[in-house]
């Protein structure tokens, strides 16, 4: 199992600057390839190699460079003829473009401090889980459709259920204790104490086992049958 660590970097805003201007260069040159690359097969059915695309790098360059060379003369020219009316009309553009970005990493920032928190909440849980028990087992949930649920999606994005599994997994192999996964269906209809299948509704909270009388939590009761399953199958 591959574990990944990651590291926050914080760059001056000169450092950030130039990695902007080169992830635009890369981006650029991305695209012109590709570019090139599909006009090839549409017009001749030919498929550029690694090495034509290359060889066209140095006149990428030199038109990139005359292609700036044009442009900033032509603005120049343009700036010149503006009057003082436009200039105040773009500096005030200009300055609720700041303030917009502004906003805008406000936002992102407090959306990375969720962020962070909700994965550190994960990373915490699932250590104490597997530093107290010798055996966990998990229902296997599928996630993604059950995030396609109205009324589902931003609460099972909240709890990050699959960044919990996850964790919980590795941690459990790096410590050496059974993990186990399991076919959730019938779990929260099986009563834990008898076996007795019963029908529920999702708004059914609480479990009443008309055969044998027990009662407790839905969840609590589902918990069991999960456990009992992981155990079972440790011994098959």
């Amino acid at each position: 199992m591959l574990k990944t660590i990651k590291y926050r970097l914080r760059p001056t805003k000169k450092q950030e600057k130039v990695l902007l201007e080169h992830i635009e260069e890369c981006r650029l040159l991305y695209n012109q390839l590709v570019c090139a690359r599909v006009q090839a097969w549409e017009k001749k059915k030919e498929s550029l190699s690694r090495f034509e695309q290359q060889a066209t790098l140095p006149m990428l360059k030199q038109q990139r460079i005359s292609f700036f060379g044009i442009y900033s003369q032509v603005l120049q020219q343009v700036c010149q003829r503006v009057d003082l009316a436009f200039k105040a009309f773009f500096r005030r553009l200009k300055e609720r473009a700041k303030k917009g970005e502004k906003a805008r990493k406000v936002v992102a920032r407090v959306h990375e401090r969720i962020r962070n928190k909700r994965h550190n909440f994960v990373h915490q849980e699932s250590r104490k889980i597997v530093n107290k028990y010798g055996f966990v087992a998990v229902e296997k949930l599928k996630v993604k459709a059950m995030q396609k649920r109205r009324g589902l999606s931003k609460r099972i994005s909240d709890v990050a259920w699959s960044l919990f599994r996850h964790c919980l997994e590795y941690k459990a192999e790096e410590a050496g204790i059974g993990f186990k996964v399991v076919n959730p269906k019938y779990t929260s209809q099986d009563c834990s104490a008898c076996g007795h299948r019963e029908k529920k509704d999702l708004s059914d909270r609480v479990h009443q086992c008309r055969q044998c009388g027990y009662t407790t939590d839905r969840d609590h009761n589902a918990a069991i049958n999960i456990l009992t399953l992981g155990l079972q199958s440790q011994v098959a």
